[in-house]
């Protein structure tokens, strides 16, 4: 994402200082999972879990939205408008993912788990991978 923003403004900085404060947060939810696993309270834990992933796909979005909207001009100039177009569909397919994660918690712990882990996997991907050039 960053490799195509070349200009930054306040409302940038803001954008990404909150994504960066659910990413530093991670650590704390996955103690808590991690504690309750096998416990009364591992659904509770991973709604908490699940939450936090779903508040970091939320302004992944929204930072990317706002530094790529045209009247920002925060884009370098010669980037690629295709390109553009598919980092915005990739990036507004997360949260939804990560409600259905969330839901899924209050049907199956593991299941849920599982799916978070795959959306982690999936994420982790280059885009090369997911959708080669043609």
């Amino acid at each position: 994402m960053f490799t195509h923003i070349k200009r930054s403004n306040n409302g940038l900085l803001v954008r990404n200082l909150v994504l960066l404060f659910g990413v530093t947060a991670v650590p704390y939810p996955t103690a808590v999972l991690a504690a309750h696993l096998g416990q009364p309270g591992q659904r509770t834990a991973t709604l908490l879990f699940n939450g936090t992933f779903i508040f970091i796909a939320i302004f992944f979005n929204l930072l990317w939205r706002y530094a790529s909207s045209p009247h920002r001009h925060l884009l370098a100039h010669d980037v690629d408008a295709d390109a553009v177009a598919r980092i915005t569909r990739m990036y507004s397919f997360g949260p939804l993912p990560y409600l259905i994660c969330f839901a899924l918690a209050w049907v199956s712990v593991p299941v849920s788990l599982a799916a978070n882990a795959a959306m982690g996997g999936f994420f982790a991907l280059p885009p090369t991978v997911i959708r080669p050039k043609m």
